[in-house]
């Protein structure tokens, strides 16, 4: 059978052509090896220039295609926790590295696609966050994502999406998404509202923030774990260390606030006679000895210290580490503008995200043929083998230009794509039905035309009802309706037209 193209078949063509050039990553889809996503800025690896965005190509000379090789390389390498060589390679450099632990730096497996895939199939954290006891604005809602966004960007975190949202009540929301690993921390990062004071007595000498701060240590000698010690009770504790230094104003305000204290001597040295109190929250963290060189004099430098403690002593010293970089992260954004209550947080692995993919793209597999077999058997044409070229093809142009709007594909929006093509599928019956009735008044072209102004009109009651979903449920369903919208009118635009002339070249055959 020789089938003439028409405008609308070389339509669905070209888009299909340019769906699949947008959806393939082609400066990774022939490269091995494995994506830098973060990288602790103090550590050894950060040290010798190894960055974020670099791929990772081999260490200590062996291949490392994916995840699974880098975990296996890593595991075998430093289970001796023994200081030792480490050599990693990446497409433009290599890096020598000397440790007794794994790089701190967090890797992905290259996408040879260019779909972004959300939280449900990646793995990662998704919170959903009010202001405690008052009502957000959406002024005060996109303010507040500007914040909490420059404090994680501080603290060290990457591939995350903060964006403002709302429900269909008019509460203003914001929500975080941090795909990959999660932080063991995001949660008090984020519920806590960061308000930093250093007083001496109740007179308050420097809050967090640009105001008072110029600028605080994250490194060398200048930020470290003193020390650590196992106590008595078998426990141990690590101390921390880091210094901070004022604005001139606070620095001032520090030798007029100290001026008028008191000497006292002890076994230790000898101190003022109050101390250095330091509040987050309202609540006493820690109560630092203010040197007697210090009284009444402008000092921009500040030495901040505490401790943790931990089963073990590397739990002591991560604990310390990162009680440490909270600290620091709070010290240099400052307090947010409103306390703040996680309303939904919500956890997934990366692994179960993998088995999302698999089994929802069997069951898509599984339903296509099943929707073809049913119409073959209905209609005893191969028109419905078309349906099966049809509803694959406006799969592929979905996924296309989800990947030029950059639309994360999580499970709503696979949910959106499946409604898509069912109502694709529905489509598809009528025009079907409208061209295999024989109407003695209506040639196939006109019963066509019918069918048309069927799917028309419900397009468009789909339209109406889809759009309240954009806002609806603090915008946990907007990746739904996106896709949902994005799909139907991709069908009624181009497939469901190319599908008409195809079934009418096919009966007229």
């Amino acid at each position: 059978m020789k089938i003439k193209f028409t405008f609308r078949i070389w339509l669905w063509i070209i888009v299909l052509a340019l769906a699949l050039i947008a959806i393939l990553n082609f400066s990774n889809l022939f490269q091995k090896g494995i994506l830098v996503d973060n990288i602790e800025q103090n550590s050894s690896a950060f040290e010798q220039g190894l960055r974020q965005g670099q791929i990772i190509t081999s260490i200590d000379g062996k291949s490392v295609s994916n995840i699974d090789d880098y975990s296996k390389i890593i595991n075998e390498k430093f289970a001796s926790g023994e200081r030792i060589k480490t050599t990693i390679t990446t497409t433009d450099s290599e890096y020598v590295i000397y440790s007794d632990t794994p790089p701190e730096i967090t890797v992905s497996d290259l996408s040879k696609t260019n779909i972004q895939t959300g939280l449900d199939l990646s793995g990662g954290a998704r919170a959903l966050v009010k202001a405690k006891d008052h009502k957000l604005s959406s002024s005060e809602a996109n303010d507040l994502v500007g914040m909490v966004s420059n404090r994680l960007n501080i603290y060290g975190i990457s591939d995350m999406t903060i964006r403002p949202v709302s429900d269909l009540s008019g509460n203003n929301y914001m929500l975080i998404e941090i795909a990959g690993a999660t932080p063991k921390d995001l949660e008090n990062l984020i519920s806590q509202q960061g308000k930093f004071e250093a007083k001496i007595g109740n007179e308050t000498v420097f809050i967090g923030g640009e105001k008072d701060i110029s600028s605080v240590a994250r490194g060398g000698q200048e930020s470290y774990i003193s020390k650590c010690e196992q106590s008595s009770s078998s426990q141990y504790f690590c101390e921390f260390k880091f210094v901070v230094y004022l604005s001139q104003e606070a620095a001032e305000r520090h030798a007029d606030i100290t001026k008028d204290l008191d000497i006292n001597s002890t076994s230790q040295g000898n101190y003022l006679s109050k101390k250095l109190d330091l509040y987050l929250d309202d609540n006493l963290v820690e109560s630092l000895l203010i040197n007697e060189n210090l009284k009444g004099r402008v000092t921009p430098q500040i030495a901040i210290s505490g401790s943790e403690a931990g089963e073990t002593q590397s739990d002591a010293y991560n604990s310390a580490q990162e009680e440490m970089k909270k600290l620091q992260t709070i010290l240099m954004t400052g307090s947010l503008p409103f306390q703040l209550e996680i309303v939904k947080l919500d956890t997934i692995s990366p692994t179960l995200g993998k088995d999302f993919m698999k089994y929802i793209f069997i069951a898509g597999i599984a339903a296509l043929l099943s929707v073809t077999i049913i119409l073959f058997i209905r209609y005893r044409t191969k028109s419905a083998f078309v349906s099966l070229l049809i509803c694959t093809s406006e799969i592929i142009i979905i996924l296309g230009v989800a990947a030029i709007m950059r639309q994360d594909l999580d499970l709503p929006a696979i949910a959106g794509i499946l409604a898509a093509i069912g109502t694709g599928v529905d489509d598809q019956i009528v025009v079907l039905d409208e061209t295999m009735q024989k109407r003695a008044s209506l040639n196939i072209k006109q019963r066509i035309k019918r069918a048309f102004i069927i799917i028309l009109g419900a397009y468009f009651t789909s339209l109406v009802s889809l759009l309240p979903l954009l806002s609806a449920g603090a915008g946990l369903l907007k990746g739904f309706a996106i896709m949902t919208i994005i799909g139907i009118t991709i069908g009624v635009l181009i497939t469901r037209p190319a599908f008409a002339d195809i079934i009418r070249i096919i009966e007229k055959e």
